[in-house]
């Protein structure tokens, strides 16, 4: 096995190469992708068989076991992503600044490529396929570490998607998969030829990645999302969304886990919101207040900071809108999260207070995804500020570079007065 700086050094290139790539070549590849995943769905399938199998041995969690298994409806989801992917404008070579400096000599500011991302992700195989589509759309080279629970998916997966790339003309490198911690440990190390890590996790995981490497870190952590039902809330829609955002799918980062109620419709709504969760096996676990309304045990002050990914939500009674987004910002993840209100006043209030990468008004928390957003598939959804927040689709994973065209121009003639800046947009693209 090749070392993990030669694994680097290889990806580097590949890189390189891919940021050369016309819009052809790399939709051609994605379009060899499909095929290759569908062409190898037995292996693929019988890969996951055998995972879920040690799963069960393992007694993984239920919603470990549900991101884990990878069936014809995943590889169907998987393959439009990539159809849409391709159907999508290329990120690369476009145009976001052109100004004149001064006479003859133009600036532009034109998208590029990021270039080697290291992305180590839970035990979620559709995440390989979204992942990888979108690095290669984007001219990046890509090093995978999926979950140890998926390793004979993810393997499966990524030979069908190195097959389809090699066959298009792709360097051969524009894809590895990492198969132990060690290895993720000395990818770390490789600050001079990875450009950026993405760790998708708990937020233990992504400091645990921080404070070990230098290399720039995107972190994707906890999903700690929140519907807020204000007393200016439709009940009826406010019992949908909740159940929805609750229900629609436990185990993924986008369901809520927290459900915060005004104090003034409490009473009305939270008996019949518990009789409709409780039909469908949730655990709840309420403030002391909650507790004096309906049957739950006691919530600790743990369970307002706990990503559940399972049939368990915590429930809280706030006296004011102004709490309720304080709670929020104070234990929320900076996930996704929903107001469930008439009031407009308050609606504009939640949306611009609360500190998330998602505020919704009057819909599911599910919403919350890189293909819903009509970003074709997403890397993750970024909980930072900093360069990218949200779902992470192909804009995130481009940086730009600032193209110079001149004619001779030197600042010593800026400094004799021979040239005077004019700073005149341009309002076209870069011709070069």
């Amino acid at each position: 096995m090749h070392s993990l700086q030669q694994m680097a050094s290889d990806a580097r290139q590949a890189a390189l190469n891919l940021a050369v790539t016309d819009i052809e070549t790399r939709n051609a590849a994605l379009l060899r992708i499909t095929e290759s995943l569908y062409d190898h769905r037995e292996e693929i399938f019988m890969a996951n068989h055998l995972d879920l199998q040690q799963a069960e041995e393992e007694k993984l969690a239920a919603p470990m076991k549900l991101r884990l298994a990878f069936h014809d409806k995943k590889l169907s989801q998987v393959i439009r992503g990539i159809q849409e992917l391709i159907t999508m404008p290329d990120p690369l070579g476009m145009t976001t600044l052109s100004r004149e400096l001064a006479n003859g000599l133009n600036l532009y500011r034109v998208t590029c490529p990021i270039g080697v991302i290291g992305v180590v992700f839970e035990s979620r195989p559709d995440a390989l396929v979204q992942i990888s589509g979108l690095a290669l759309k984007s001219g990046n080279a890509v090093i995978l570490k999926g979950g140890r629970e998926a390793l004979r998916t993810n393997t499966a997966l990524c030979n069908a998607i190195h097959e389809a790339g090699v066959s298009a003309g792709i360097h051969p490198q524009f894809i590895q998969l990492l198969t132990s911690r060690e290895e993720v440990a000395d990818m770390l190390k490789q600050d001079s030829l990875i450009d950026l890590i993405i760790p998708r996790g708990s937020n233990a995981f992504v400091r645990y990645i921080k404070e070990n490497s230098l290399i720039p870190v995107l972190g994707h952590a906890d999903g700690i999302c929140h519907v807020y039902v204000d007393e200016d809330a439709d009940t009826e829609m406010a019992m949908n969304i909740c159940m929805d955002s609750k229900m629609q799918n436990v185990s993924v980062c986008n369901a809520m886990e927290t459900l915060l109620v005004h104090e003034r419709v409490a009473a009305q709504f939270l008996p019949e919101m518990a009789r409709r969760f409780n039909a469908r096996g949730v655990r709840l676990l309420g403030d002391h207040e909650t507790v004096q309304l309906i049957h739950c045990e006691e919530a600790t002050e743990k369970d307002w900071m706990t990503e559940y990914l399972d049939a368990t939500l915590s429930i809280r009674i706030v006296p004011s809108i102004e709490e309720a987004i304080r709670h929020i910002n104070h234990y929320g993840s900076h996930h996704t999260d929903c107001i469930v209100t008439e009031n407009q006043v308050h609606a504009a209030l939640f949306l611009q207070a609360v500190d998330s990468a998602g505020v919704y008004h009057n819909c599911s928390t599910r919403f919350a995804d890189g293909y819903v957003y009509g970003f074709g598939a997403e890397v993750g959804i970024a909980t930072g500020k900093i360069h990218a927040r949200g779902p992470m689709g192909m804009e995130g994973l481009t940086s730009y570079k600032y193209k110079l065209l001149g004619h001779g121009q030197t600042m010593d003639q800026v400094v004799r007065g021979q040239i005077t800046y004019t700073h005149r947009e341009l309002h076209d693209i870069c011709p070069e």
